[in-house]
């Protein structure tokens, strides 16, 4: 099913279409991730990081990810007048927790780093938003590199709110701090 989103001054204000993501977009969606991680992450994760990072590789552990039976998580794109322009991954909260069964997780999202601050995020969530909460989620939450101000602004700006929860994660021997943020949907 194919959905239409309207986002403001992208392509001059044209037509973004979001929809299901099938196999035949993994390339372009591991384009996307990479270029996205080594855009948002430089002078955050160490430069060796996302150095080492490329689209075969991403690619190969999206077809395997893709194609596993049971997958929980949903995948949507972004599509405009160029091509595949953005990506979400989303599903069940990750870690299992009592009294978390009605919390969805954003698990990712990617704009082409090009074309940030165009609607493409805003349009690629709402639509999470919208399908998360059909699937009876009542709150969505994610995690942001704390160092990542961009991201947590635009987050904020989407009604999430920190909610105090962090983690860390070890990115090349140098270790990060996560901060969860949650919203009503």
């Amino acid at each position: 099913m194919q959905f239409v989103v309207r986002c403001l001054g992208y392509y001059g204000g044209a037509m973004v279409h979001v929809r299901g993501m099938d196999e035949a977009d993994i390339e372009a969606v591991s384009m996307i991730r990479v270029r996205g991680w080594q855009a948002a992450y430089a002078g955050i994760v160490p430069r060796t990081y996302l150095d080492a990072m490329t689209v075969e590789g991403d690619a190969g552990q999206r077809r395997q990810r893709f194609s596993q039976p049971g997958r929980t998580s949903h995948d949507l794109v972004a599509l405009g007048d160029r091509g595949l322009a953005g990506w979400v991954c989303f599903g069940p909260y990750r870690v299992g927790m009592p009294g978390l069964e009605r919390v969805g997780e954003v698990y990712a999202l990617y704009s082409s780093p090009d074309l940030i601050g165009r609607g493409i995020g805003r349009a690629l969530l709402g639509e999470a938003h919208a399908r998360m909460k059909d699937q009876g989620f009542e709150t969505s939450a994610l995690w942001v590199l704390c160092d990542n101000q961009r991201a947590r602004r635009f987050y904020e700006r989407a009604g999430y709110q920190a909610d105090g929860a962090a983690q860390d994660d070890v990115y090349d021997g140098i270790t990060l701090t996560e901060l969860r943020y949650q919203r009503v949907l």
